[in-house]
């Protein structure tokens, strides 16, 4: 087995018994950068776009009255069902569903006018392949907005974020800064158009819930919290109850 399917692997099962939680959950479900999103929309009525890692589809729920096609894609049958499922009960008949792994982009060459990706990159074991294949999959002059938990890039911070992010959800693999995230999109052949910061605060036991996180794993980051210096818990707002806020990127590219 190679390490990457070993990796799908993980990713199918922490998502798979979670899918009909993400639905309901108010992180994913909520955030100002939808009205963005839908911005970026504005006349392209005629638009094919792309929901990459879709997750149980927030953003093509938000897009889909804007364009002509949603293409929902995730690693995750399960997802995707939960996806099918509630853009039938929303009159959505325009969200269609792909199963698949973001490094291997089921589509034809320029063939998706918009790429959207929110909380998905971080799980990716391959995110300069993966840009690689957006690029790929953008007409020229497509648009690709990415939205993920961002690391700071200071070495401390960073190395504190990376390691509750993988007690709580072994399918992480890496929030990245916003200059590796610069760096790698303009390695794949995008041109970053801009890019902010959000900030993003997760209540503590709904965000261990919606993975079902282990008590073991669960204990250990509160140990963690508690261990840090004052400068990780004053970033990151660390409370008495665990929870916290993080860093958020919204990236824009073109191809």
């Amino acid at each position: 087995m190679t390490s990457t399917n070993a990796h799908t692997e993980v990713v199918q099962r922490q998502f798979g018994e979670q899918a009909a939680a993400y639905l309901s959950s108010a992180v994913h479900a909520q955030g100002s950068e939808f009205a963005l999103l839908q911005a970026a929309l504005a006349g392209q009525g005629s638009a094919r776009l792309l929901d990459l890692g879709c997750g149980a589809g927030h953003v093509s729920f938000h897009v889909a009255p804007l364009v002509a096609e949603v293409v929902a894609y995730d690693l995750s049958q399960q997802m995707l069902d939960v996806v099918a499922a509630a853009a039938v009960e929303r009159g959505l008949g325009n969200i269609v569903t792909e199963r698949g792994a973001a490094e291997r982009l089921p589509f034809a060459d320029a063939s998706f006018d918009f790429v959207f990706s929110r909380y998905s990159a971080h799980h990716w074991s391959d995110l300069g392949l993966a840009l690689r294949e957006v690029r790929r999959v953008l007409k020229p002059g497509g648009v690709a907005a990415f939205v993920d938990v961002m690391s700071p890039g200071s070495p401390l911070l960073d190395t504190y974020l990376q390691s509750v992010e993988v007690l709580r959800d072994t399918s992480h693999v890496r929030d990245y800064s916003a200059a590796e995230w610069l760096h790698t999109v303009s390695d794949a052949g995008l041109y970053a158009r801009s890019h902010s910061r959000q900030r993003l605060r997760l209540e503590y036991t709904s965000w261990v819930e919606r993975m079902r996180t282990p008590e073991p794993m669960r204990a250990a980051i509160r140990q963690l919290q508690q261990a840090m210096g004052e400068e990780v818990r004053q970033y990151y707002q660390i409370e008495a109850d665990g929870s916290f806020s993080t860093d958020v990127l919204v990236l824009w590219a073109e191809r």
